[in-house]
């Protein structure tokens, strides 16, 4: 079984496949943490981001794993980037090396190596596309870009929303957090290489009104539907 959650930056993505994996004994493989373990290490090697060449052999060189309950921690060549990879200067980062052809195509083989003998939750930009586009079971999670920064601004001091743990925000940072997120959006649906887009087979789900268990229930529905379709 193979579940790809795909969706813009800040729908929640995270938070629900991981739920999902939890719930469905399956594995978790956060994607977008691998993009930003690259841009992370290029950060901290002086290497320019928008420099594909030398972003790419990074890339090929990275290590990049998971440990602990559920694959939570982060490491990269070694080091625990949990929290490191989360910080606004990757999330800027992150955008030119994800678009950059070579480093998906490092980070592919690798998230294709996991997902071989299945049991898996992956999420990202292109799990249901590119990645694994045979995967049984397609979910496409969105929510105004409104909604997505008021939940990443919540997160950055703290919070939660998602689980109804809100907390106080400042309002610039939270619109530096939503003007971002558009420009994000923007560099990820037009990049010629893997573009940020809705499988044509993917049930798309708006979060932008909705629990978090209330999403993780839809996709667990959906999970089990196509395990009871296997059977």
């Amino acid at each position: 079984m193979i579940v790809a959650i795909d969706g813009p930056s800040g729908s929640g993505k995270s938070s629900v496949a991981r739920e999902v994996a939890r719930r469905c004994d399956l594995t978790y493989l956060d994607t977008g943490a691998m993009y930003r373990s690259v841009a992370y290490l290029c950060l901290e090697r002086g290497v320019d981001p928008e420099d594909d060449a030398r972003t790419a052999e990074v890339a090929r060189a990275a290590r990049i794993e998971f440990s602990g309950e559920g694959g939570r921690r982060v490491l990269a060549d070694g080091e625990d980037v949990t929290e490191a990879i989360r910080t606004a200067e990757v999330e800027r980062a992150v955008s030119p090396v994800s678009a950059n052809p070579a480093v998906r195509e490092a980070m592919v083989a690798q998230q294709r190596r996991a997902g071989e003998t299945g049991g898996v939750v992956a999420e990202g930009r292109d799990i249901g596309t590119v990645v694994f586009p045979a995967a049984e079971v397609k979910v496409f999670l969105t929510a105004s870009p409104e909604a997505r920064a008021r939940r990443r601004a919540v997160q950055r001091h703290g919070g939660d929303l998602a689980r109804g743990a809100a907390v106080e925000v400042d309002a610039a940072a939270e619109r530096a957090i939503l003007d971002d997120l558009v420009r994000r959006d923007a560099y990820d649906s037009s990049r010629a290489t893997s573009p940020l887009r809705t499988a044509d087979d993917a049930v798309r789900i708006d979060s932008s009104e909705l629990g978090f268990e209330e999403v993780v229930g839809r996709v667990v529905e959906l999970v089990r539907a196509a395990e009871g379709a296997r059977s």
